[in-house]
Order: structure tokens, then sequence, then C-alpha cells
């Protein structure tokens, strides 16, 4: 039998798959739990607040939620509560007020505390046990089964600022380099933008009027173009078009009709536009690209910089829809393609499990992945939100699985992103993904790319802050050797006005698979850290509650006779 032909029966064998799945009813994209809390950062002079529960089920009529609601410090969980809910096709907002008291009824003291948010979509015993199981460290293979995790901090009272060094603010886009007295700080220019968002060419691209959820494929509203100049008039400096790249069939499923060339010239006519409002608009950095994979027992990330469309799905008559084959949730034959395609990836909205597995091994790293992911979500806005005022009150943490992420070994800076699918690309809330290029070049797409690979990226809720983290002259993204005591610095900024209210560092272990912990709460430190390899990163509490993510700097750290044959290895 000819390859031809074996490859004809493949084909037929994965559209009859698909069918079966399909008609055994394999959720499309976002049919699934969203859950996500609404936690004021300060309530009155006693601490009392009203927190929100948002609960979305994208494609359902009504299913059964149980959630649970924690206030934590450092000597435990201080106040409880659970709850039963209905999850459905619109937002169901509960209202919970907290009188700033613990469990026996005593005001908590001054401070900030931890909130802690689980949701899954069963009962309350099933909430329980899958709480238990991410406790133990056992990895969940289904999706369906784990919980959806969130934390913020809360404070009680005004907390007092927290001493930070002087620092000078980096320029920003259409700034003038700010020259520094004394010669001395890094010499960037940050850029402020969105990496993550969908138009017309996928499920993204809704009205305002009428968008609710993702549009069907390639029926929604509006395109690229219009999501450029709307991200561009709206004051972000870069957007990124990541069109779900198993949609260029115009379907949710598989199109056993669709036309490979549709599905190339769709793909192609993004990078044609995407150069042409760059030209026209060097003042702005218009990104194309995919979206790769799918949420149920696989993981979203995006492809920056891929000049041509990856697929797995194959028409009637044998054709990819696609210019490249890329097996459907094989993460580590992709993280290869894509190093050898030198392109670069992000991690999109990462769960602690069921995602990215590699060998039975969620979040799983391997040498081309760790090559070629730079960047990883700790923070996205509601992707359904239709605010254009920055005021989305539907927000989701993934910090902690970026903390995994570094445990298991990833060289990945924090993101702050949108998932706009409706069009206000860049307007539902103030977060962004922050990027550091060296003064005097230009923003394009190779200097983009030089300093993602170099992960000279923080990430924020306030668009006007800035945050640093460095040691001596290696700046947050940095790779080096250090012999004795290890001197870190946090510098800070807020174009808006405000101050910091808690300043910390964390530090972990790469590849170990264990616990970050919190290293420091001051923004000069001085660590001596054992033999071996270790991360740091900052992270800033506004007084507003707006949050500020550093990327990570990785330190070889050396033992006593040992010799550093250079200061920096990335």
């Amino acid at each position: 039998m000819s390859l031809f032909s074996l490859r004809r029966i493949a084909s037929a064998v994965l559209l009859f798959c698909a069918s079966v799945a399909m008609a055994a009813g394999v959720p499309a994209e976002h049919e699934e739990l969203e859950a996500s809390i609404d936690a004021p950062f300060r309530g009155d002079d006693h601490g009392a607040r009203v927190f929100g529960i948002e609960l979305l089920y994208p494609g359902a009529a009504a299913v059964p939620v149980a959630w649970q609601l924690e206030i934590v410090s450092d000597s435990g969980v201080l106040r409880r509560w659970n709850g039963n809910a209905q999850a459905g096709d619109r937002v169901n907002r509960l209202s919970l007020t907290w009188d700033g008291r613990d469990d026996d009824g005593l005001p908590l003291p001054l401070g900030i505390y931890r909130l802690q948010f689980a949701a899954i979509d069963g009962d309350a015993k099933r909430l329980e046990q899958g709480l238990a199981a991410l406790a133990a460290g056992e990895h969940l293979a289904n999706p369906v089964e784990r919980p959806l995790l969130q934390e913020w901090d809360v404070a009680v009272g005004t907390p007092p600022p927290v001493r930070m060094p002087t620092f000078v603010p980096l320029p920003v886009a259409a700034q003038p380099l700010i020259r520094r007295s004394n010669g001395s700080g890094p010499a960037y220019t940050i850029y402020y933008g969105n990496l993550h968002s969908q138009t017309n060419h996928s499920d993204g691209g809704g009205d305002l009027s009428t968008c609710n959820n993702a549009e069907a494929p390639q029926d929604g509203a509006f395109g690229p173009a219009d999501a450029f100049a709307y991200a561009r008039g709206h004051g972000l400096d870069f957007l990124m078009a990541s069109e779900h790249n198993h949609m260029y069939d115009g379907s949710n499923g598989t199109n056993a009709n669709a036309l490979q060339q549709a599905a190339l010239d769709l793909y192609q006519s993004g990078l044609d536009l995407t150069t042409g409002f760059n030209t026209a608009h060097p003042d702005f950095l218009a990104i194309y690209g995919m979206e790769w994979g799918v949420t149920t027992n696989g993981g979203h990330l995006n492809i920056i910089g891929a000049d041509a469309l990856y697929g797995w799905e194959y028409n009637v008559g044998n054709q990819l829809i696609g210019s490249f084959y890329t097996p459907k949730s094989d993460y580590a034959s992709l993280y290869t393609f894509m190093r050898g395609q030198q392109v670069l990836g992000q991690f999109n909205h990462p769960a602690s499990s069921g995602q990215f597995v590699i060998d039975g091994v969620a979040l799983a790293q391997t040498a081309d992945g760790d090559d070629v992911m730079v960047l990883a979500e700790v923070l996205n806005s509601s992707a359904f939100s239709i605010s254009t005022t920055e005021e989305e009150t539907s927000r989701t943490s993934y910090e902690s699985v970026w903390k995994k992420l570094l445990e298991r070994g990833y060289h990945v800076a924090p993101a702050s992103n949108q998932d706009n699918h409706c069009a206000n690309w860049g307007a539902s809330y103030g977060n962004r993904t922050a990027v550091l290029i060296p003064a005097g070049l230009p923003l394009n797409a190779q200097s983009f790319h030089d300093a993602l690979r170099a992960r000279r990226v923080f990430a924020t809720t306030d668009k006007t802050g800035q945050i640093l983290l460095s040691s001596r002259e290696h700046v947050m993204g940095s790779r080096f050797a250090n012999d004795g005591a290890l001197t870190l610095r946090v510098d800070y900024a807020s174009g808006s006005g405000r101050v910091a209210s808690q300043v910390q560092i964390y530090e972990g272990v790469p590849g170990r698979n264990g616990t970050v912990t919190l290293a420091a709460g001051t923004a000069l430190t001085t660590l001596n850290p054992s033999a071996g390899e270790h991360f740091y990163y900052a992270k800033i509490t506004q007084d507003d509650g707006r949050l500020l993510w550093s990327a990570p700097i990785w330190v070889t750290q050396l033992a006593a006779g040992d010799v550093i044959f250079q200061s920096d290895f990335f």
C-alpha cells in the first residue's frame, strides 16, 4: 500500500473520530466554566466590603457550581465561606459581604491578607476532592476535574507606603529619553500592549452591542485592521491578533468541506495587512499570529512570529488545513517544530493540571519548550468583556500556575492580556504586558522579538506602572552566575500617582517542581542563596490594589572555590 493511501486512510479515520467526538458532546472552545472573584483591595474603616463572584458557562443553560472563599494569613485560614450556585450562558454575579472579621467574630488587625477562591462545576464533595488532590500534588488528567483557583490580596485599613529606592522612571513610547544625572540605571524604553486577542479571522471581532460570547468562526463584524486601529487609538503600543489556528476552516470542529487554499489565503491576508498597517503607522506594532491548541485535553498558547499556518485538521480531499502539520495536543513535537521555525510562544490562561501535558505530566518542560516559550499569562480580564472604559470586574489570575511553570524549569516572563473577543481591544481593563527595548532602537518586529527572547518584560494592571528587578548590572530576564551574597533591587514608578503598599520578592528553584516561597518583603535586600540554581521575581501591590510582576532573574549560585567564566550567559 502506498504512503499516499495510508495518509488518506489516516485522514478518513481522523474525520470519523472528529465526527464521533462532536456527536459525543466534546465541548467546543470556551464551553467550560469560567469563575472569578471581584475583590476590592480596600474596604471601609473596619475592613468591610462586598466581594463579587462571577460565574459563566458559555453554551450552557444551567450548570451547578460549588465554590469556596477563604481569607488567609501566614497563620492559616481566618475566614471561610462555601456555597453553591448556577452558571450559564450569561454571567451570574453573586454578592458576598465581609465585615472585616474572622470566623470567631474578631476584627482583623491592620495589614494585607490573601484571599483564596476556588470553584468547580459540580457539588461540594467534588470541589473538596479536587482541592485535596491538588494539595497532595496529584496530577488531574481530566481537565474537568480540576477546580478553578484564584488568589488576590486584600487590605484591612490603610497600609503605609513601603520604602522604595529613588528611581527615575524609564521613558515610555512617544516620550523623549530621560537623561539620568548620574548616568546610572538601565537605558530602555517601555512599550505597553496586549498580546492576546481575536478578530473575525477566528471567533472574535464581535459587535459591542450584541457580543457576550465567542462569535461563530469568521462571522464577527470586525477584522485585524479594525483591531489594530482601535488599540492604537486607545493608546496601546502593540496588539497581537492571535487567531485560533483550528478555525481557519470556518468551524469549531473539523469542516470536512473546507478549502485548504481559502485557509492559507486568509492567514496570508492577516500577515499582509499587518505589514501594511505597520508601514503606515511606525509608532505602533501590529502582530498577527496563532493561538494554537484546544482547551479540553490541550492548552492554548500563542505562536509569535509564524509566517505560515500550523494545523492538524484535514479535509475530505486529504488536504491539510494549514501549511505545516502539527499534531493536536502534542506539545513536545510542537515545541521542537517551533524552535526550528525560530518563533516564540506564550502560555495562555494556563491551568495547573490537565494542560500542556507531555508523557502524562501537566506543564511539562522540555529543552525545546524552554527555548521557545518566553511568556506566561499571570492575569487576564474577561474574554467576553464589552467594557470600553477599562472597568471590567471579571479578572482571572494565573500567578500560581506561572510559579509552577518556573519550578518546572521554564524561563518565562509574566504577561497580562485581555483575550478580547468583542471589539474592545485593549479597553476592557487597564492591564498591560510591558516590553523593554533598548533606548534608541525603534519598536519593530525584530526589536520586539529580541526583547521577548531576553525576557525583558513585566506585567501590570496599572497601564502607567513600572517595575524593574535587578542585581547590580543584571536586569530582569538575565541569567548569570553569582559568587557570595546576592543583592536584589526592586524599582517602581506609577504615572497615575499611586504608591506601593507591598513589595515582595519570591524565590524558587528551576526543575525542583517544588513551592515558590517569599524571600523578602523589602525593595532592597541581600540574600545568601545555597549553591545551585535559583530564580527570583518581584511583585508590587499598589495602594489601590493594582498589581505589577517583574520578569525573573535566574541565578547560578557558585559554591566556594568555583570560578565565574562569564558574568551573564543568557
